[in-house]
Parts: structure tokens; sequence; C-alpha cells
């Protein structure tokens, strides 16, 4: 497929993230100084900026590639969680299946940033599963939503926050089964092996080592494959797609497997790349069913956004441009 011709069909796709989903606070400001107090820096804060992190940067790399997007998920009933919402509306992403609830705190993470680099960061969150309660109506929000707008994928994307319970995965990824709906994750420690029968299992190489308690220091084309069995045996996976960091990524898919590796950039911040690489491999996988093609694009994607400083979403311009130049066809 052409390049031109896939972008264009980005605008077709309707798409959901269910996931944690958070305010990322930046604070900028000057450094000049050590405080008397303690041996710490002082930061003259200059200005302020919020930016939609977690499930919520996944839902807006997916808008910033014209994809319909819903956000499925639990927030407080809370400032953060006004100002995350009207965030989300301002991007249109379709926040009717949010839950806001007085039982939860909006997760919120603020970073002190100068000189373009991140000098601390402060997080506000609770970080145990929702209630049962609250479990009952996110699955309703999710039954309802499958019903209404037949998706062509469903992405689960997990911080180990809360709102993705074992019952939430295998009850979603049943439904999407039943109305062949494509899904993939971005997984953390916690539901590592909760994910049975997703279509695409995306860690990256520490949440591989966490999750099959794995030691290794040399990945190489062996060690991965071998890495795709033991996780296919355990989860019934399609594909595994496993991000390298500065090695690129790997596949394997029934038929293939392959090393992508990265390419030379400057990279200024790696804060949110995995939400963006795991947006870009949805869409792609969800029009070609190619492998192949899919990690090649989004490991541009995740190569692109490094350059950016904080969390940013992929810009679909330099994306096409970088894929023109950088993948034959």
């Amino acid at each position: 497929m052409m390049i031109q011709q896939l972008f264009s069909e980005f605008e077709q796709l309707k798409i959901a993230v269910i996931g944690d989903v958070m305010l990322d606070t930046y604070w900028w400001g000057n450094v000049s100084r050590i405080s008397p107090e303690a041996p710490v820096p002082i930061v003259a804060l200059q200005k302020n900026e919020l930016r939609l992190g977690g499930a919520a940067n996944v839902a807006l790399n997916l808008v910033a590639l014209h994809a319909k997007t819903t956000l499925i998920s639990v927030i407080g009933d809370d400032d953060e969680g006004k100002k995350l919402l009207t965030l989300l509306q301002q991007q249109n992403i379709n926040t009717d299946y949010i839950i806001s609830s007085h039982e939860r705190l909006t997760t919120n993470k603020t970073r002190i940033i100068s000189r373009n680099q991140q000098m601390m960061r402060l997080d506000a969150e609770i970080s145990t599963d929702i209630n049962e309660n609250l479990e009952v109506q996110l699955l309703n929000h999710i039954k309802k939503y499958i019903e209404t707008e037949r998706p062509k994928v469903i992405i689960f994307q997990d911080y180990n926050k809360g709102v993705l319970t074992q019952k939430i995965i295998e009850q979603t990824i049943e439904w999407c089964r039943e109305n062949n709906i494509i899904t993939t994750v971005d997984p953390k420690r916690k539901n590592f092996f909760a994910y049975k029968n997703v279509d695409i299992f995306k860690p990256n190489l520490i949440e591989v080592k966490e999750g099959l308690n794995m030691l290794f220091d040399e990945v190489d084309m062996h060690l991965l494959q071998d890495v795709h069995q033991q996780l296919y045996q355990k989860l019934n996976n399609k594909v595994s797609f496993i991000t390298l960091s500065e090695k690129g990524v790997f596949y394997q898919d029934q038929n293939t497997s392959n090393i992508i590796p990265t390419h030379v950039r400057n990279i200024a911040d790696v804060s949110g790349a995995g939400d963006t690489v795991i947006a870009v491999a949805s869409m792609v996988y969800a029009i070609t069913k190619n492998m192949q093609l899919t990690s090649e694009i989004a490991n541009i994607a995740g190569g692109l956004v490094c350059e950016e400083v904080g969390t940013v979403a992929i810009n679909k311009e330099k994306l096409f441009a970088e894929c023109e130049r950088l993948i034959e066809d």
C-alpha cells in the first residue's frame, strides 16, 4: 500500500482507548542559584502548561492522525478532572464514556523544567483498583460503546493506576472477539498476563524482563523470538511488538519476525513515546494487517516525538514526510 493512500484512510478509523488518563502539568522556569535553605536549585517559574497524559495522550495521537477517537476511563470529580475533560473536548476527543467519580483522584503529574531539563516531578494520584460499583459502570459504558459505535480497534493503555482491572480487561477482550474488533495493549507489570487473546501485545524491554523474570544484557533476534514464544504461550496473542529503546522495535507475528532499527535523532525527551507508538501501530495494523509496515511507521513516529520536550502528539505532516523518505514502497 502506498503511504499516501494509507494516511488518507486514517480518518475512516473509529478507535477507543481504555485506560488510565492523566493530566500532565508543566512548570517552566530558569535556575540561577542554589537555595540557601537546602542544596537544591531555585527555579524561578515563568509559565505553566497543561497537557494530556497517559491514555489521554494515546487518544491525542489518534486524533492527530485524524481517527475518530473515544476515551473510556474513570477520573476524579475534581478540578483537575474538569480541566482534563476540557482539554479532551478541545481536541475533539469523545468524552461521553468517561466517568467522573468523587471516590477517585484525577492523576496529575507536575514536571518542573529548566533549560529543557526536568528538575523534579510531583505525582498526585490514587493507584488502587476502582471499586466494584465503578467497575460495573465502566463495563456498561464499554458495552454501550461497542454496540453503538462499532469501532475498528480498542487500545488498552495500562499505567497501573487502577482503571484496568482484570475483570474489565477480560470482559472487554471477550466482547471485542465477538464483534471482530482488533485489540492492542501497552501493558504494565500488574496486569501483564491478564491480556489473553489480544491481537498486539506491546511491552517495552524493561516490562518484558520484569514480566517474564528474565535477565539479559544483549538483545538479538534469537532472544527476542524466545521472548515471543514465552509471551504467546501465556497470552495466545497474535503479535508481539516490543520497543527496544535506542535499538528500535521488534515484532513477531504468525509468519514473520524482524528488528527494525531506530533512525538517528536528536533526542530531547522520551516521555510519551510509548503512547505514540501504540497509537500509530494500532492504526496502521487496523488498515494493513502488515506488521513490517506497522513496525516501520510506529518506529519512525516514536523517534519523532522524542525530539520534542515533554509529552506531545505526533505531527501527521512530519510523520508522512519521514515515511515517504525512509520507507521503500
